[in-house]
């Protein structure tokens, strides 16, 4: 299993992230997690403020958008479609919206079985790194689990993808809008017991071979 999971965008490991997928590549680069905003105020936000698709291109990579809702409810097409790339790139977001999305499509077992196969490598910063642990509890001091796009089931996902041992809070201690309610997640976690990390942006965790390791940010 391979995964790249990020507090903020690509993070401070990028070289790492290429040499995790074996030098080159596709990207299906997932932005179900923004289902809530206008494609008119996504496309702003790529010309305006940030755009994943320019960051991968200037890598030397493939990318493409894939979006998970035309795959409702046809998990084999799915996963016939996702096993052509060698990195899904899930974008931050609303963790709830994104796990729903997941869960209608199937991709939450699609990717269990991409992953167990070796095929990939699964990364995402955010709400794309949040899904992959236990649970999603805590994170709704972060994101609403109330507010659903059209054609979404509102009924919550509390499970998260189980991918990671541990729930991700990120934006920690960073200059991010989000910051002081990680702070309030991470409380939460804590005084919970749950198991957890605590992310600063830039802060990048990869896991490989059954192995992982932390790349900090400030370090």
């Amino acid at each position: 299993m391979r995964l790249y999971l990020s507090s903020y965008r690509l993070g401070e490991a990028r070289e790492q992230l290429i040499t995790l997928m074996g030098g080159s590549g596709k990207v299906a680069i997932i932005e179900n997690a923004l289902d809530l905003y206008s494609t008119r105020h996504r496309l702003e936000h790529r010309l305006q403020i940030y755009d994943p698709y320019k960051e991968f291109a200037n890598l030397g990579l493939e990318v493409i958008e894939f979006d998970l809702w035309l795959y409702q409810e046809q998990r084999n097409k799915l996963y016939e479609a996702l096993k052509s790339f060698d990195l899904i790139w899930v974008l931050g977001g609303n963790a709830f919206v994104l796990r729903r999305a997941m869960k209608q499509t199937g991709f939450d077992s699609v990717i269990h079985d991409l992953l167990a196969q070796d095929s990939l490598v699964y990364g995402g910063f955010s709400a794309g790194a949040v899904v992959t642990g236990p649970t999603l509890k805590g994170i709704d001091i972060m994101d609403s689990p109330n507010q659903v796009p059209n054609g979404y089931d509102p009924s919550i996902i509390w499970d998260g993808l189980g991918l990671i041992p541990y729930n991700i809070v990120p934006h920690f201690r960073s200059l991010h809008p989000e910051a002081d309610l990680a702070k309030q997640a991470a409380k939460y976690m804590a005084d919970k017991q749950l198991n957890f990390k605590a992310m600063q942006d830039g802060d990048v965790i990869i896991f490989e071979n059954n192995l992982s390791r932390y790349i900090c940010a400030t370090q």
